[in-house]
């Protein structure tokens, strides 16, 4: 079975990539998901997130509001950049090690299932969390940064101006693009139409499908 990891900044396009590449053949999960499911209330995860950023991230049913928690741990003033950073690298801390077991825990289980399969993980993080070598292949999304902050602020319902801002402000947590790319087997730009990204999908995934089945 061939691992390969889906990474890219924020608003890049990775979930849209990882939906053409599942619609291909592939095995795909979301870090994000795994995350989301580690920090319901009762497991371990959310319990340390709780204790470390404090009631006030919480909905009125106990859950984790996801975007209280993202100011939380983004929130700061560029004037705190040190304190941001510590809060950035203590949610990482808590989170990153019990997303990683789950995460090799379902590459084992696919495996099994598919031994000349394809699986992907598409998480933002790959390369920041240092797992980068965890996998056979690395396709990097990239887009333009306009339209980054455009998707964002589709996505969050708010302004463009604040979305720029808001981009900026995330992205600084997060290796460049130019950086990640050095990393990369593959880059998929995603700034231009839909049906140019399914393309530059399809060519990355007949070089990924002829691997896997050679391995």
């Amino acid at each position: 079975m061939l691992k390969v990891g889906l990474t890219g900044g924020i608003a890049s396009g990775k979930s849209v990539v990882g939906d053409m590449f599942a619609g291909l053949g592939a095995h795909v999960v979301q870090a994000d998901r795994i995350a989301h499911s580690l920090m319901q209330p009762g497991e371990a995860v959310y319990n340390e997130v709780v204790r470390h950023f404090g009631g006030e991230i919480l909905n009125p049913d106990g859950s984790i509001n996801r975007s209280k928690l993202a100011e939380a741990a983004f929130g700061l003033s560029s004037s705190a950049e040190g304190q941001r950073a510590s809060r950035i690298e203590e949610l990482n801390r808590i989170v990153h090690p019990a997303v990683l077991r789950s995460q090799e825990e379902w590459m084992c289980a696919i495996g099994a299932q598919d031994p000349k399969g394809v699986a992907i993980l598409e998480a933002a993080l790959i390369l920041e969390a240092g797992a980068g070598k965890r996998f056979d292949r690395l396709i990097v999304v990239t887009c333009n940064p306009e339209q980054r902050a455009a998707r964002f602020a589709a996505r969050q319902k708010i302004d463009l101006e604040s979305a720029r801002k808001e981009v900026a402000r995330r992205m600084a947590a997060q290796l460049s693009d130019e950086e990640k790319i050095k990393s990369a087997d593959y880059v998929i730009d995603n700034s231009g139409p839909l049906e140019k990204t399914r393309e530059q999908a399809r060519h990355v995934w007949e070089k990924l499908r002829a691997e896997a089945e050679q391995s």
